[in-house]
């Protein structure tokens, strides 16, 4: 299995104070990569944490 593998499309990202962007995990489906991040933003740190679907194309 490779990044690209269409069983866990959807990467919760996070980007820290510096602008560094990082995968955090990766999901079946959208509610369940919306559920994370809406736990760690829960946590009350300050990092920005957002769902994306890398395009399959160019991944």
């Amino acid at each position: 299995m490779n990044d690209s593998s269409p069983l866990l499309p959807w990467h919760v990202i996070r980007q820290d104070d510096n602008g560094n962007r990082y995968r955090v995990g990766r999901y079946a489906t959208r509610a369940e990569a919306e559920k994370v991040v809406d736990t760690l933003e829960g946590r009350g740190h300050k990092q920005l944490y957002w769902v994306e679907r890398p395009d399959r194309r160019t991944a």
